[in-house]
């Protein structure tokens, strides 16, 4: 019988990390209570029992839901009649497989940060987690939620803009471009090989790049040739990588993720050009995508409009003109998990239209870090994933 057939209402939702000074934590709290699907009703914000119970205390966790143990967390939440249904996962990267596990193994459904884990063979261990339990896996690769980039998807798929020959992605941030002060927590985890895995601006950064890329395109990867850098001094991960894309079909790419790049705060950007047009997309402006037929002008498509598909106005809440940003994308991840969830409660099939990222995903993000390790240390060789 399916654990959580029977439920209605908001789906209860626990975390692990997010506590007191973490922002993505806050970010998926946001993303989570937006549409008034989840209630956060249980949690291991932190590790250390002060910090905890105040983590909790300020988004309105009963003390008796609060935790310190993520393992406690899981077995007593999975006996509890009004426990939780899913868990969103927000600790470093190496702590993604053992948190994860635990609840997988215990039908919890997981909605794991990126990326996936800090190495491949940790990253196939929880793919094979995953499989084994009837709990869904959903990974936030939050910048597939735009509605603009379901837009561009869906034009690129029908073929408006023919064969596809480039496809050029870039994320560029200044954020680490100097050494961070000490107590920079979010930092110091993000630049230790120990938390974050082999990559550095690659792991952090370039998979976004990586997954929105292959999310528009479908483009199948060939090999790939990296050359990484860690320009500040005594950093061990690199803070600024450019590579080179092969795609099978004889498409051709760039990928260029930084964290130095002075003057840069969020700038993650896309284009796509092919036989009969080319599309741009910038998530700093992310409400207009650019088309340009070749020898023809420029249209902006705006979010919600007239022009757009019914797959892309489905994720839009406000009209036209009225903004959406990071906070509604990434709100989108979550609104198809709970579609999914709510599915897997009778164990119907997924809502048609709905996607997220997935486990498959995720470990393809780890061998894309790993793989340009390797091409950089081989001098920028071509190597496959």
């Amino acid at each position: 019988m399916n654990r959580f057939e029977g439920r209605s209402g908001p789906i209860r939702l626990g975390m692990v990390g997010g506590g007191q000074g973490a922002m993505i934590g806050g970010v998926h709290r946001v993303a989570a209570r937006l549409d008034g699907a989840f209630q956060l009703v249980a949690g291991a914000l932190s590790s250390t029992e002060d910090k905890a119970r105040a983590s909790a205390q300020e988004v309105g966790i009963a003390e008796d839901r609060t935790y310190t143990d993520y393992i406690e967390m899981a077995k007593r939440e999975a006996r509890l009649k009004d426990g939780i249904e899913a868990v969103s996962i927000v600790v470093p990267n190496h702590m993604h497989l053992p948190v994860a596990r635990e609840f997988l193994k215990r039908g919890i459904h997981v909605i794991c940060d990126k990326p996936l884990t800090g190495t491949l063979s940790d990253a196939k261990r929880l793919k094979t987690a995953a499989e084994k339990s009837d709990a869904l896996f959903i990974l936030t690769h939050n910048y597939t939620g735009y509605p603009l980039i379901r837009e561009a998807q869906a034009r690129v798929a029908r073929g408006d803009l023919g064969d596809i020959r480039l496809v050029q992605v870039e994320y560029a941030q200044d954020w680490l471009a100097e050494a961070p002060d000490a107590d920079n927590k979010q930092a110091a985890w993000r630049t230790d090989p120990a938390k974050s895995g082999a990559g550095g601006a690659t792991g952090d950064i370039g998979t976004h790049a990586w997954n929105l890329l292959r999310f528009v395109t479908g483009l199948a990867p060939e090999a790939i040739a990296a050359d990484l850098q860690s320009f500040v001094p005594g950093r061990t991960l690199d803070d600024n990588g450019h590579v080179m894309l092969r795609f099978e079909g004889g498409a051709r790419g760039t990928l260029w993720c930084s964290q130095v790049a002075a003057g840069r705060e969020n700038d993650l950007r896309l284009r796509i050009f092919g036989t009969r047009a080319g599309l741009e997309w910038r998530q700093e402006n992310p409400n207009a995508l650019q088309i340009t037929p070749l020898g023809g002008s420029t249209e902006i498509i705006t979010r919600a409009s007239t022009a757009t598909t019914a797959g892309s106005r489905r994720l839009t809440r406000i009209p036209p003109g009225h903004p959406e940003g990071f906070f509604e994308a990434f709100a989108n991840i979550y609104g198809e998990a709970a579609q999914a969830i709510r599915a897997a409660r009778t164990d119907a099939p997924l809502p048609a239209g709905v996607t997220f990222p997935s486990i498959a995903d995720g470990v393809e993000g780890v061998a894309f870090v790993e793989a340009c390790v390797r091409s950089s240390k081989r001098n920028a060789a071509w190597v496959s994933l």
